[in-house]
Formats: C-alpha cells, sequence, structure tokens
C-alpha cells in the first residue's frame, strides 16, 4: 500500500509571508493540525499546532508564517509505503508528514490517514467473524486455511504475535461466517483455538 493512495491531496497551504494569526486561522477554519508552507507548489517549511503554541503571547501571532516555520522538514516519497510512512512518524514523534515529488508538495499523510489504511487492511468495519489459532507445528499456518477453505471460510486479514511461551498466534479475520463448527474442525486437526469472535 503506497503513501499515494492514502495522502491528502487537496492540501491547505499557507505563504511563508503571512501572519502566523492567518495560519492559525486556516488551521482552524479547515480542522487541521499540520500546515505545509508553500511557494507556488514548492514545500518551503511546515506549521504545526505544536509549533505555533510557543508564539501565543500578545503580539507574536503578528509574526510572519516564515520565523517560526519548521525549515527543511521530514518529508515522505508518494511511493513510499505506509509501513515506511508509519516508521518515519513513530520514530520523529510526528504527527504528520508532507508529501514530496520532485520538490512539489504532492500531498500530506498523517497519523489520521494512517489509521485509516490500517483498519482498511485489518478489516476492522466491516462485519467479520474472527478465529485466533496456534498452529499444531509451527509452519502449519498453511494447514490452518486449508481447514478454513474447505469450510468455506474467507480470510480478510491476518495478524500474528508471539505469546509468552514463544508460540506463535494468528488472529485470523473472516468474512462472517459461523465460526464454532470451524473452531471445533481446528481442534480435531490438532490445531489449538484460543479464540473466536462471532
Amino acid at each position: 500500500m503506497k503513501v499515494k493512495h492514502w495522502m491528502v491531496k487537496e492540501v491547505i497551504t499557507v505563504s511563508p509571508e503571512e501572519s502566523l494569526e492567518e495560519a492559525v486561522r486556516l488551521m482552524e477554519r479547515h480542522a487541521i493540525r499540520h500546515l505545509p508552507v508553500t511557494e507556488g507548489d514548492r514545500l518551503l517549511g511546515f506549521l504545526t499546532e505544536s509549533t505555533i503554541r510557543q508564539y501565543t503571547r500578545p503580539g507574536e501571532l503578528s509574526r510572519p508564517v516564515r520565523e517560526v516555520m519548521i525549515q527543511n522538514p521530514i518529508t515522505v516519497s508518494p511511493e513510499a509505503t505506509i509501513d515506511e510512512a508509519a516508521r518515519i512518524i513513530y520514530r520523529h514523534k510526528i504527527g504528520g508528514l508532507p508529501v514530496v515529488e520532485k520538490g512539489r508538495l504532492v500531498g500530506i499523510i498523517t497519523i489520521t490517514d494512517l489509521l485509516e489504511a490500517f483498519i482498511e487492511l485489518m478489516g476492522l468495519l466491516r462485519s467479520s467473524s474472527r478465529v485466533d489459532v496456534i498452529p499444531k507445528e509451527p509452519e502449519g499456518l498453511d494447514g490452518v486455511l486449508e481447514i478454513i477453505r474447505a469450510h468455506g471460510g474467507r480470510v480478510i486479514s491476518i495478524g500474528m504475535d508471539v505469546d509468552p511461551c514463544g508460540e506463535r498466534v494468528y488472529y485470523i479475520r473472516l468474512e462472517k461466517m459461523p465460526v464454532e463448527p470451524l473452531a471445533s474442525a481446528l481442534e480435531v486437526a490438532g490445531h489449538r483455538v484460543i479464540a473466536v469472535v462471532d
């Protein structure tokens, strides 16, 4: 999944010569927390709510944006994966990234956009069922999936974690189906069903 499919393409921007007060108005009017500073379509800097918070004393809001913007902001390419964008945001403890291609601002991606991508990927808003299972062998996921298919199950997503004993637990989200017969079939085949969500 690429950034270009999840970024906001119609970006609200501000000129470096505008006042900080105007930048605050733009952010409030459009209910946004990140504001790229541009000249034409060239990214010059970035404003965030936390950047602006430092300049709220009387008279400071009249300062031009260029004096307070983040210069050389961290950016991401539209061809980067969602995973890469998430790692950058996490590593730098920031809430959003300007998306830049060949020096041009083409979008912005925020934590909210990444969460939406994750929810879509995991199928969390679809009507679904879930089976949490530990395969009988460490590499036994294929056997679990064969049983699911044999019972008419259609996989939406698979997550994996390692439990405290070092065993892999697979969280298999399925299109809505009766899961009790499936859970019984998995148990009969020697797999350990930890939980079912119908």
